[in-house]
C-alpha cells in the first residue's frame, strides 16, 4: 500500500478552517488573509445584458452569460423577454414590462457597477426609449462606458423577435452606443439602403456610433466583415464554417466585444478578438437540436494581432468602394469564391 505525501508547499493564510464535526461549511472559513495572494487578484469586467431568455439556451442572456464568463467577466442582467423557443423557431414571447427591466438596471447600477453594457432583444419599442434614457444617464457618470447594441430583429430561425414600431425605435439606443452589429438583412432594414457600406456611413453619421457590417447573411464562401467609423475602416475577410449552429453567433459575438471593451481592448482589437471567439464557437457546436443548433463558446479566449486599421484619406474612399463591391449581393460569381 503506498500513501501519498504530506503537502509541504506554503499555503494561503485564511482566517479559519472547517472542523470535522461541523454542520455547516461557511465561505468566511475559506476567505483569506489581508495581505494573501488571493486578496491582490484583479476584479473582473463588471457586463451588464440587456436581452432577452431563450429557452433553448442558444442566444439571448444564456448565450451572453456563458460568453462573459468563458471570456473571464461577471455577467448581470436586465431580461427584456421571455421565450419559448428552440432550435426550430420561437413558438411565444413575453415581453417584460419597462419598469421592470428599468428596475433590474438599477439594482446593478446602484450596488455592482458597470464596465460595459450589451444590448439585445428588447421587447417593446417603450422599453428601448427607457432603457436609452436610462443609459444616457449611466454615460452622463460614466463618459467613457462602453455600449454595445445588436439589433436584434429576428431568430435564427426567421421569427420574428421585434415589430415595426420597436425597430423604429432602436435609433434611440444607436444614439447611446459604442457600437452597433447589424447583420446585413438588419442593416437594409434599418436604412432601406441596398448598399451596405453606404448604409453604415449613413448610421455612423446619423447616429454617430460605430457599425461592424456583419457579412455571415451573404453568399458564397468568402465573406468579410468591416467596422466603420466616423474616420476610418477596419475590414476582415475568412472562410465560411460549413455548420448549421448558427444560433445565437451575434449574440455571442456581441457579448464577447463587450466583454473586451469592458476588460480595456481598444474597439478595432474588441472586434477581432470578438469575431475570433465565435469562429471558435462555431467549429466546436456540439450540433444540437433539429433545426439551427447553438454554437459553444470556447474555454479560453483567443488572442488576435490587430491588423493596421485603413487610414482616412482617398485610399480610405477607394478601400470603402472595393468592400462595398465585395459585400453587394450582386457581385460577380468569381470573387465569392476568393478567401483571404
Amino acid at each position: 500500500m503506498t500513501f501519498a505525501r504530506p503537502f509541504k508547499q506554503p499555503r494561503e493564510p485564511f482566517l479559519g478552517n472547517c472542523r470535522r464535526n461541523d454542520d455547516i461549511v461557511r465561505m468566511e472559513n475559506f476567505a483569506p488573509k489581508k495581505g494573501s495572494k488571493a486578496d491582490s487578484v484583479t476584479k473582473p469586467a463588471r457586463i451588464l445584458i440587456v436581452a432577452g431568455s431563450d429557452s433553448g439556451g442558444g442566444a439571448g442572456i444564456q448565450a451572453d452569460i456563458k460568453t462573459v464568463t468563458m471570456l473571464g467577466g461577471h455577467a448581470m442582467t436586465a431580461v427584456t423577454a421571455v421565450t419559448a423557443q428552440n432550435t426550430l423557431g420561437v413558438n411565444a414571447v413575453h415581453p417584460v414590462p419597462a419598469e421592470m427591466i428599468l428596475a433590474q438596471i438599477d439594482a446593478i447600477i446602484s450596488d455592482i457597477g458597470v464596465d460595459a453594457v450589451k444590448i439585445g432583444m428588447i421587447g417593446s419599442a417603450f422599453a428601448a426609449k427607457q432603457v436609452a434614457v436610462r443609459l444616457q444617464e449611466l454615460r452622463s457618470n460614466q463618459p467613457d462606458l462602453p455600449i454595445v447594441f445588436d439589433p436584434v430583429m429576428a431568430a435564427t430561425s426567421g421569427s420574428s423577435l421585434a415589430d415595426d414600431s420597436t425597430i423604429s425605435a432602436f435609433g434611440r439606443l444607436m444614439d447611446v452606443a459604442t457600437l452597433a452589429t447589424p447583420n446585413l438583412p438588419e442593416l437594409k432594414r434599418l436604412t432601406s439602403d441596398e448598399d451596405p457600406v453606404a448604409a453604415a456611413l449613413h448610421l455612423v453619421g446619423e447616429h454617430g456610433c460605430a457599425i461592424l457590417i456583419k457579412g455571415g447573411h451573404d453568399e458564397g464562401d468568402a465573406l468579410a466583415d468591416a467596422l466603420i467609423e466616423e474616420d476610418n475602416m477596419t475590414s476582415w475577410q475568412g472562410k465560411r464554417i460549413d455548420t448549421t449552429s448558427t444560433h445565437g453567433t451575434g449574440c455571442t459575438l456581441a457579448s464577447a466585444i463587450a466583454t473586451f471593451l469592458g476588460q480595456g481592448a481598444p474597439l478595432a482589437d474588441a472586434v477581432a478578438r470578438g469575431r475570433e471567439f465565435v469562429r471558435v464557437a462555431l467549429l466546436e457546436a456540439p450540433g444540437l437540436g433539429q433545426g439551427a443548433g447553438p454554437d459553444r463558446p470556447g474555454e479560453r479566449a483567443p488572442r488576435c494581432r490587430r491588423e493596421p486599421a485603413p487610414q482616412p484619406g482617398d485610399g480610405h474612399r477607394d478601400q470603402l468602394r472595393a468592400l462595398g463591391r465585395f459585400l453587394s449581393p450582386t457581385r460577380p460569381q468569381a470573387d465569392r469564391g476568393q478567401s483571404a
